[in-house]
């Protein structure tokens, strides 16, 4: 596999994906137990393609995490409106059992 294949992570980047410690990361380095490069003073650790798809992959499944909660969250306030919109109708229509309005909360007090 040539390193065209791959990807250089910085350590705090290296760090986040493999959930290690930076100094555990800095001790590799120092041992060369981890295939790194150095430069301008920064230190790039090694990933190989086979990884590289892992991080991808990775991202794309924290990104639909992401998405699918912000969807249901819309669900909730679409369901929560909603709920809110029926019971109007029913009071408006006379099919509601109150024989006036709900009291709205007053924020403005």
């Amino acid at each position: 596999m040539s390193t065209t294949d791959s990807v250089w992570l910085s350590i705090s980047d290296y760090s986040r994906y493999k959930s290690v410690s930076i100094s555990t990361i800095r001790r590799h380095i120092k041992n060369n137990i981890l295939k790194h490069k150095e430069e301008n003073g920064k230190y790039f650790i090694y990933v190989p393609s086979s990884e590289r798809v892992k991080i991808r992959e990775e991202e794309d499944l924290l990104r639909a995490k992401l998405e699918l909660e912000l969807l249901r969250g819309r669900i909730r306030s679409l369901q929560e409106e909603n709920h809110e919109l029926r019971m109007l109708v029913d009071l408006y229509e006379g099919n509601s059992k109150l024989t006036t309005p709900p009291e709205l909360p007053h924020f403005y007090d």
